[in-house]
């Protein structure tokens, strides 16, 4: 009898134990799932954007400033800015005009447009071809063919292979009160 007890009192504390490790095995997976839904975004300054946006680019960033220029041309472009610096946003939806002045913080998603020689030689072709079929005046045409210069002297004096400009896909803002 005395063998019962023990092998069930044994048997007893094992299932206690097993009860509790998962239960705080539980306790861990419900941290660790809190834990990355509670991520908060990056916050930029203008001043600083172009200089890190690099590290954050497809991810999400927090920015603030005064809404300077909603795009007259289908509204899906602004510029926000402030007395540091500035970003452009762009949008799947039209900006409401009615932002312009308007002091806002605004998420979105960093974007990089790289140009290279690739993409220099590319936009020659296209001049070109624009000044052939006379779409491009010759002025135009030199103005064109002047930038991609200034980009491949940007390049070669700051010893890289691309220029790097970034922007913002918006998600989301909210106006600060004034």
């Amino acid at each position: 009898m005395k063998k019962f007890v023990i092998i069930l009192s044994i048997l007893a504390l094992s299932v206690s134990c097993e009860k509790k490790t998962k239960k705080e095995n539980q306790s861990e997976i419900d941290k660790t799932e809190v834990t990355e839904k509670v991520v908060e975004k990056p916050i930029l300054a203008l001043a600083e954007f172009d200089t890190n946006a690099g590290n954050f680019v497809n991810k999400e960033v927090l920015v603030s400033g005064i809404v300077d220029h909603v795009c007259k041309h289908g509204g899906k472009k602004l510029l926000l800015v402030n007395d540091s610096g500035d970003v452009h946003v762009e949008s799947e939806t039209r900006f409401d005009d009615a932002l312009v002045g308007d002091e806002i913080s605004l998420t979105g998603i960093v974007k990089e447009f790289k140009v290279d020689e690739a993409y220099c030689l590319q936009k020659e072709e296209d001049h070109l071809q624009n000044h052939k079929e006379g779409t491009d005046s010759d002025e135009v045409y030199a103005k064109k063919m002047e930038q991609i210069e200034i980009y491949r002297d940007s390049m070669k004096v700051a010893g890289v292979d691309h220029l790097s400009f970034y922007s913002l896909d918006y998600v989301s803002h909210q106006v600060k009160n004034n």
